[in-house]
């Protein structure tokens, strides 16, 4: 649990020690006031103290006036905010607006869409859908160790349904579809499960990744790259897991045409994450460009991977550290100005 510091009166050392804000209601009446935003984000950044992100440096100046730091010693880009050096740098939006906007992100289920979003802080659409991403950009965390265990293995095709598409691109579909698949034009997804661990109490984590395919050959590398040798894999029917290399696994299959479980063998856990999945993407956002859907994998695999034992401010805390180190430009999200550049 993080204690934070209310601040009365900061000059006469007057301060009230309170717990982190448990309800959304309680995180916008707390951080509408700059000083708890600053309070709260120190102790996460620097718990020994503000250090100078340019050189390290110990103890800088603070500058009321601009609500920021100037290191003592000389050099370049001396003076810097809490902004310096996170996913909120050189944004004009307030704290008070941006840390509400991360609570939301990471514990509504669901997710938030940007229109929403924009409604509930009074800002454009088009900046709250920026803020989401670069929110999203935070919530990525680099895969440590290999998977062990019972792990279940399970794909997944994201896009949209040729009869809601608009009439050309429909019949453009259509032409290409082959006779019972209906996955042209979607992106391939395959997703590793990690069971829960009754020895630990671990809860249960996944692990996605985009392939451009779901031939063995894919399959095959991304569970050897994920997965301890020795480990329980758990597989459907698909045919691309005949004949893989999984000599060093105990592979097991379900065929569903025939039944969902059969003892321990069963894809429920991910099937499971694919329904919260999908029921964020079709319901919420409605419609996601595929050079975007990553980082609507690392939102939805961040609040599941975080659900058990954590409560909603543990989860805003844990988001909150995942900001530092990490920039996301407006150029970078989207390419604009690409084009121009290449013609240069």
């Amino acid at each position: 649990m993080v204690t934070i510091y209310l601040t009365g009166n900061i000059q006469s050392g007057n301060l009230v020690v309170m717990d982190m804000p448990k309800t959304l209601l309680d995180a916008i009446s707390y951080f509408a006031i700059p000083e708890n935003c600053r309070t709260y984000l120190v102790s996460l950044r620097w718990p020994g103290g503000v250090t100078c992100p340019t050189c390290g440096a110990e103890k800088p100046y603070f500058d009321k006036g601009r609500n920021g730091w100037e290191c003592r010693v000389k050099h370049a880009k001396r003076k810097f905010t809490l902004k310096t050096g996170t996913v909120f740098e050189d944004s004009p939006i307030s704290l008070s607006k941006w840390l509400p906007c991360v609570w939301m992100v990471v514990n509504m289920k669901n997710g938030v869409s940007s229109h929403e979003m924009a409604r509930s802080l009074g800002v454009t659409q088009k900046t709250a859908w920026f803020m989401l991403h670069r929110v999203r950009l935070a919530l990525h965390v680099e895969p440590t160790g290999k998977m062990a265990g019972d792990v279940e293995v399970d794909e997944t095709f994201i896009g949209g349904k040729a009869r809601n598409m608009h009439a050309a691109k429909r019949d453009h579909v259509r032409r290409n579809q082959k006779k019972g698949r209906t996955h042209f034009g979607k992106i391939a997804v395959m997703g590793l499960l990690e069971r829960h661990n009754t020895d630990t109490d671990r809860a249960a984590n996944v692990r996605l990744q985009i392939l451009n395919n779901l031939k063995r050959p894919a399959l095959g590398t991304a569970v050897m790259e994920n997965v301890e040798e020795g480990s329980a894999l758990y597989t459907d029917a698909f045919k691309s897991y005949d004949n893989l290399h999984f000599a060093n696994y105990a592979h097991s299959v379900i065929d569903h045409a025939e039944s969902y479980v059969n003892g321990n063998v069963h894809t429920n856990g991910l099937e499971n994450f694919w329904s919260l999945l999908k029921r964020g993407l079709s319901g919420t956002y409605v419609s996601v460009e595929p050079f975007h859907l990553f980082r609507y994998l690392d939102e939805q695999a961040f609040r599941f991977n975080n659900r058990k034992h954590m409560t909603d401010r543990d989860r805003f805390a844990l988001a909150c550290y995942g900001i530092v180190g990490k920039r996301l430009t407006y150029e970078e999200l989207t390419g604009y100005g690409r084009a121009d550049a290449d013609k240069n």
